[in-house]
């Protein structure tokens, strides 16, 4: 996988501006809430949005990603001195104890690999003290999703303050189940550059999850509908066995 858009200082840079809506995060928000989180690692943290809606709250946050780009850029927004932000893998953070483990969007079907999805979610579970929890969401295959990623359904434009006019769009490369590959191109006016981004995503049954999680020790406490995407994702909640405080 290359995942240009959040590797490349170019591209990191203008993630944000161009993906602003993230309703999507309101719902680990309030299981944070409900959980009664106060310490969280947010792995995959990306540009920090996440990270920082947390810290803005009060909660003591840990961000892992292994893009060092996308973390320079969160480091560097306002309230980014409030977080702890760490380029690597996920037991490049270890190690840790909190109350909550979070992957958003995209997170965990970008694991694509068996030895690294074992490997992240086993350092999750060593990072959460016992009765802590970890929280994400993946696409259901059923619903083939990628079968709207196309140029015509996502082509757009936006003008970017200090940047100016950006066009992108996204359009699948290769299905080969469980995997699917895709290739965000992006062309910038004020130079005429184009650079593009390729990635690949691993659709699992929730079966397979549950085993996955199962596997590392993980009690599987809930799998919730995604409320921005409703019948179009599974949201686990799994659960270090043990009590504890968040």
């Amino acid at each position: 996988m290359d995942d240009a858009e959040f590797r490349h200082p170019r591209l990191a840079a203008i993630y944000d501006p161009l993906d602003p809506g993230r309703g999507d995060l309101d719902a680990y928000l309030a299981m944070t809430e409900e959980f009664g989180a106060r310490q969280v690692l947010d792995i995959g943290c990306g540009t920090g949005v996440f990270a920082l809606l947390l810290a803005a709250r009060g909660v003591e946050v840990t961000g892992v990603d292994p893009a060092r780009a996308s973390v320079e850029v969160a480091r560097a927004k306002p309230g980014g001195e409030r977080v702890r932000w760490i380029c690597g893998d996920a037991s490049a953070a270890l190690p840790l104890r909190v109350g909550l483990v979070t992957m958003t969007a995209n997170v965990a079907q970008a694991i694509t690999g068996p030895e690294m999805w074992r490997t992240t979610l086993r350092s999750a579970y060593e990072a959460l003290r016992p009765g802590g929890r970890l929280v994400f969401e993946t696409r259901v295959p059923g619903r083939r999703a990628w079968e709207e990623w196309n140029r015509n359904a996502s082509y757009g434009v936006a003008e970017i303050p200090g940047v100016g006019a950006v066009e992108s769009w996204v359009e699948v490369t290769g299905v080969a189940l469980p995997l699917v590959s895709f290739r965000w191109t992006f062309v910038f006016a004020a130079d005429g550059q184009v650079l593009t981004s390729d990635s690949t995503l691993r659709f699992r049954e929730r079966q397979e999850v549950e085993n996955d999680l199962a596997a590392q020790g993980f009690e599987v406490e809930d799998v919730r509908d995604a409320p921005d995407r409703p019948g179009r994702e599974f949201v686990f909640v799994a659960r270090r066995p043990g009590t504890g405080r968040g």
